[in-house]
């Protein structure tokens, strides 16, 4: 595991900073006007931030058809260095048609803002059955991934990029901290290793245990919850982060974890993601990274632990992180204690866990799922969500 001034090395050894200058800003700001524009999803959108801020390091922009190619059929870039999901900017065939190689194009976000800058070096199609059955192991438009895939533009455009500006987030500003900074906050701190934790799911028992069974072989956690586009059933990212606020106050050690939002989209691409998580919080410092059952999957299409078999397509030094496998916790009610099936003696009748799907049904009966599953303080919260949003 490579070294860097800052803890461990970024994904390619150096970490990306694509925001504007000053004067850059200035001098894209008086071409405003005359550049050809196009406008961004909020997927695109927060990948060019993740772009801009070094969370995608070695990426300075949207991938080109060799990398693209070469991250779909064999989760490489077209250097050989790993990288699981394709991060493109696609576009129809109408709105790419006018824009030339070498143009400077403005990228506005979803409400017509001037965000950022791409200098463009390539447009070219692509196969999305092909990205779809690779990345997400099937073509079914009821995934959502693949429907995002299917629904955006046949073209895509590629080259560098340049954030305009970094705005605070507009929910959770105080818990915006980019990969300089979570650097800069575990080296004050003294942490040589870091355990990063990702969810889009509010948090429970079972993720409480495996992040506490992390924590104890390592100097500190990361927990890192995403907050960007996300399915219109999961739990909304301002209840999520009450609930992890909650666990902050009152269960972990302060001392011992930093709370930060992870900007990206949800893919549900299952196993490639869970590279692609583990790659990102390498950027962000982590040198530990918790992989769990079906980490970002989705319905029935992966196996419960393929996200942590995928680890072994590749060699440690090369991701230059180490993944944590966690199998599935739950309360045993013959050892009264939180527990795997590698550390409980019970039968599976003796077992208390829920799916999400069944602790939304308890939720909108405004039913608290058992302590043993939720602490009571954010079964609470989730509780008052549902009534609201109902």
């Amino acid at each position: 595991m490579s070294k860097h001034s800052d803890g461990i090395a970024p994904h390619g050894g150096q970490l990306i900073n694509r925001i504007a200058s000053e004067q850059q800003r200035s001098e894209f700001l008086e071409k405003a006007d005359s550049l050809p524009r196009v406008q961004l999803d909020a997927w695109a959108a927060s990948d060019l931030d993740l772009i801009a801020i070094g969370g995608f390091s070695p990426l300075t922009g949207f991938m080109e058809q060799g990398d693209y190619e070469s991250v779909v059929d064999n989760m490489r870039l077209a250097n050989g260095l790993p990288w699981s999901i394709p991060v493109t900017l696609s576009v129809n065939e109408d709105v790419a048609e006018p824009l030339k190689e070498g143009d400077l194009v403005r990228l506005d976000d979803q409400n017509g803002r001037f965000v950022g800058v791409l200098e463009l070096t390539q447009k070219y199609r692509y196969d999305k059955k092909r990205e779809a059955m690779n990345v997400y192991r099937t073509d079914e438009e009821k995934h959502p991934g693949v429907k995002v895939v299917y629904n955006q533009g046949d073209v895509n455009l590629a080259g560098p990029v340049w954030l305009l500006q970094r705005y605070p987030h507009p929910l959770f500003p105080k818990y915006q901290i980019d990969p300089a900074q979570s650097r800069t906050l575990f080296k004050e701190r003294g942490w040589k290793t870091v355990v990063g934790f990702q969810t889009r799911n509010p948090i429970h028992r079972a993720h409480e245990y495996i992040i506490k069974c992390a924590l104890e072989i390592v100097d500190g956690l990361f927990l890192h919850p995403l907050v960007g586009a996300t399915k219109s059933d999961d739990i909304p990212a301002d209840v999520r982060m009450r609930c992890y606020e909650i666990m902050m106050d009152n269960y972990f050690p302060q001392n011992q974890v930093i709370l930060a939002i992870n900007p990206a989209a949800m893919r549900y691409a299952g196993p490639r993601e869970a590279i692609f998580h583990a790659i990102v919080r390498k950027n962000y410092g982590c040198t530990h990274f918790i992989v769990g059952r079906d980490h970002a999957g989705v319905g029935d299409y992966y196996g419960t632990y393929d996200a942590q078999h995928i680890f072994e397509e590749f060699e440690p030094d090369e991701l230059g992180i180490i993944p944590l496998k966690f199998e599935h916790a739950f309360y045993c009610e013959v050892t009264e204690t939180m527990a795997t099936a590698k550390t409980s003696p019970s039968t599976p009748d003796q077992r208390i866990h829920l799916s999400g799907t069944k602790v939304r049904e308890l939720l909108r009966k405004g039913e608290l799922p058992p302590p043993q599953f939720s602490r009571p303080l954010v079964a609470a919260e989730l509780a008052k969500a549902m009534k609201v949003e109902d």
